[in-house]
């Protein structure tokens, strides 16, 4: 006769346990140093509202803190690119850092435009409490018209009336 050894439930649990904890730990923990390299080598990138009126194309780049001289603007064969640089400015080098969750580092954000409806010539730039405002014109070519009805004149000939 064989003997059944039965193992004790709440251990197998336990180890079942302990085996995701570790799962999850090393996953989060690879989470977090992606997260540390992100801020160490600036992968960053501003947050960026693109929307059309009748007339223009306009961008608006949430970029706090920078000033217009830390800004570039290009546009370049339908494509324009917004760059910029936050640096990490330590004062005395003495400070104890706690949280560091600000993004520093360089940031490119490119943009495909739809360059036979807007003119790249005639596009502006403003910079207001952090908010970078970018207007594309509609070519004039472009911009919906409003086509005038002409009533015709009543004078003709009309057949059947006798």
């Amino acid at each position: 006769m064989a003997m059944t050894r039965w193992n004790d439930p709440f251990r197998e649990l336990a180890s079942l346990q302990d085996r995701m904890n570790r799962i999850f730990e090393d996953t989060l923990s690879r989470s977090l140093s992606r997260r540390e390299d992100e801020v160490a080598f600036g992968a960053w990138a501003p947050p960026v509202d693109i929307f059309e009126t009748a007339d223009r194309l306009v961008l608006r780049a949430e970029l706090p803190g920078f000033t217009e001289e830390q800004v570039s603007l290009r546009i370049e064969n339908g494509i324009l690119s917004i760059e910029g640089e936050r640096k990490f400015e330590e004062k005395s080098g003495s400070e104890n850092y706690h949280r560091i969750e600000r993004s520093y580092g360089r940031f490119v954000r490119s943009f495909s435009l739809p360059s036979a409806q807007f003119d790249a010539d005639k596009i502006s730039a403003s910079m207001s409490n952090g908010i970078l405002t970018v207007e594309l014109p509609r070519r004039e070519d472009t911009k919906p018209k409003r086509i005038k009805i002409h009533a015709h004149a009543g004078g003709g000939d009309v057949e059947g009336k006798g």
